[in-house]
């Protein structure tokens, strides 16, 4: 593999369209307000009211969620604790069927969903902010981007201890020696005093190449893209 053109590829910037008649002081505020709201949302005070910039920043709905939290956490001093209580509550996911099965539920109502959380964060001993985070979810009917949250802050926390979050996606298990290249050409991108937290991931899905994401920057590089391209190009021509 052409670890010098993923390099390459990773040092462009990516470019982002606007699709709305607003301008973009005007969209930027109304980011901040949402995040505001909900950060005030897991304050269990009413002391809460400026948000804690993180380290870097996150994207999307669960980038919002996720600062937010960050934010609540550092002023309550816990995040550290937070940060354990999600990766607790992601293995409860995965070895208690019957509660994975309560939060994908779609016909439960959000109520009853908001109870059942808040005992689970007293049985589990849960940080306050880790519970409200859950039951802001489940009265939002977001229970389903609980993993992208819990991602998203566990690379607000990675920066925040100066680690860098770096996921590699392959078809098939890269060797030793791939692995190491990639790893040294990533460490290119990193600041004085950062170190890498690389993880591969398999999905047969991407044919071939690889998809890297390291901390906010994404390239998709597989063949599955590749071929979707050319096949849109086509389509186009017919």
């Amino acid at each position: 593999m052409c670890i010098g053109l993923y390099a390459g590829l990773l040092r462009k910037p990516r470019n982002f369209t606007v699709h709305t008649g607003l301008c973009l002081s005007q969209i930027f505020k109304m980011a901040a307000s949402r995040m505001n709201i909900i950060a005030r949302a897991f304050s269990s005070t009413a002391v809460q009211q400026q948000m804690v910039k993180p380290p870097v920043q996150v994207f999307g709905l669960d980038g919002r969620y996720a600062t937010a939290l960050f934010s609540a956490a550092s002023k309550q001093k816990s995040l550290d604790a937070v940060e354990k209580d999600l990766i607790k509550f992601q293995g409860l996911l995965r070895t208690d069927v019957r509660l994975a099965e309560f939060v994908k539920d779609p016909t439960i109502k959000r109520s009853i969903k908001v109870d059942a959380l808040k005992a689970v964060g007293t049985k589990a001993s849960l940080n306050q902010a880790t519970t409200n985070l859950l039951s802001l979810l489940a009265e939002n009917g977001r229970l389903k981007n609980i993993n992208g949250v819990v991602h998203a802050f566990k690379v607000i926390m990675a920066a925040n201890r100066g680690e860098v979050v770096c996921e590699v996606t392959t078809a098939k298990p890269l060797d030793a020696e791939t692995k190491n290249k990639l790893e040294a050409t990533l460490k290119g991108f990193l600041k004085q005093g950062q170190t890498i937290l690389l993880t591969t991931k398999l999905d047969p899905a991407i044919i071939g190449g690889m998809v890297v994401s390291i901390g906010d920057k994404y390239v998709d590089m597989s063949v599955a893209s590749k071929v979707k391209k050319y096949s849109d190009i086509i389509r186009a021509a017919v």
